[in-house]
């Protein structure tokens, strides 16, 4: 293998990969390393196998950063319809599964073929089990020591990601290089994480395993709802599971969630609680709550609401104070939960090297335009549905065209 190359990238996921191919196109003396026996493993396994690798509706308000401009520039440079073209040209068939989030419809296999596809096109060389054990400056470039020898590069791209799934090599490598270059990485936690719950409920919500409903939530702290748009919640399924609480709907609001903040989870989003319990009353007075719970949810949950309150009265039973209990009850279910269940199961993380030193253009740090970050090691993560993909794109199109 030469030692030489105009551009190493360190990091073969989605960033690494497209920036890689991208400068490699530009014409471009490509290397990209990786300490993973194989490539896109995460590409492999979003999804469920399938990979939700866009989102059409992908915008600057669907990232959470503290330098919220940062993500502009490049999200409008390389849209969604872009990478659908890419896609389309390969002959990929995908899914609409929900509004706007495109999937593989057979297996995300496929996706990482286009990637890999691409970069053998585009020239660019690709070393697994590879580590890099230093990095420094060299002259007018970079020189990295790794288990493969001493490399030089005119530049070096930093596509290493968060620290989700460790399981599958997840390290703090790149925030270990920000650092050692002087710059700042933001606190960083899991996000897009199910939630674990404290003794008195996980043993409630193990009994309802498997149990799916659709809900609106919100996180609050100090008496404030925190969530997304003017209503501060998303409207998405929740999933009960043996450990607490998952599906769509917790794994969102999970990126507003910290420590010592509670949830308020709304069972019957699209219900006027109060009002149809009232009218239910006067038409059938004689029914038991449950029953009528159990025509509006999953009836393992409506039988156990009554369980974990005690009563299962019948609606001539509910008095109007007793209706306003079961609003709240329904309507704005409130817990704390444990925690969740961390770097384990996280899809992404939420924070990372500090943004305010890396130009928004061409992603290099200010100073040293040899040295550059993109993708999940960046401050900048995406809600649930394709965007975190969309902006691995975004970054290294805007990356790998500037290099």
């Amino acid at each position: 293998m030469p030692s030489s190359f105009d551009v190493i990238v360190i990091g073969a996921g989605a960033a690494g990969l497209m920036c890689a191919l991208t400068a490699g196109y530009a014409g471009r003396r490509v290397l990209v390393l990786d300490h993973a026996n194989k490539p896109g493993k995460k590409i492999l396994m979003s999804g469920g196998g399938r990979c939700n690798f866009t989102n059409l509706a992908t915008g600057p308000a669907n990232f959470f950063s503290t330098n919220p401009h940062f993500c502009i520039s490049a999200l409008k440079r390389y849209r969604p319809e872009h990478f659908v073209e890419l896609v389309e040209r390969h002959g990929v068939e995908y899914v609409e599964k929900a509004p706007g989030q495109l999937f593989c419809a057979h297996s995300a296999k496929e996706l990482l073929g286009v990637l890999l596809t691409e970069c053998d096109w585009a020239g660019v060389t690709l070393r697994m089990n590879a580590r890099v054990e230093r990095l420094e400056r060299h002259a007018e470039g970079m020189r990295l020591r790794t288990s493969h020898g001493i490399l030089d590069a005119g530049a070096v791209v930093i596509a290493t990601g968060g620290l989700s799934i460790p399981t599958m090599g997840a390290t703090g490598f790149g925030y270990d290089i920000a650092r050692q270059f002087g710059l700042r990485v933001t606190q960083t936690r899991p996000a897009l994480v199910p939630f674990t719950l404290t003794s008195h409920w996980k043993a409630r919500a193990a009994d309802l395993a498997g149990v799916a409903c659709d809900v609106a939530v919100g996180a609050v702290r100090g008496g404030q709802r925190l969530g997304p748009g003017r209503e501060r919640r998303y409207r998405e399924p929740m999933l009960f599971t043996h450990r607490g609480l998952s599906g769509p709907g917790m794994l969102q609001i999970s990126s507003y969630w910290e420590p010592g903040d509670e949830l308020e989870i709304d069972l019957l989003p699209d219900v006027d609680i109060a009002g149809a319990l009232a009218s239910a009353r006067r038409a059938t007075p004689r029914r038991q709550l449950s029953t009528w719970l159990g025509e509006r949810l999953p009836r393992r949950l409506a039988q156990a609401l009554g369980e974990w309150y005690g009563e299962d009265p019948t609606l001539a039973e509910l008095s109007n104070s007793r209706i306003e209990t079961w609003r709240v009850r329904l309507g704005a279910w409130r817990l704390r939960p444990a925690g969740t269940e961390g770097w384990r199961t996280a899809e992404v993380t939420l924070g990372g090297v500090d943004t305010e030193a890396i130009s928004s253009q061409d992603f290099s740090v200010g100073g040293l335009s040899q040295l550059r970050f993109i993708g999940e090691v960046l401050d900048v993560t995406g809600e649930l549905g394709g965007y975190n993909f969309q902006w691995a794109w975004a970054s290294g199109v805007a990356c790998g065209s500037a290099l």
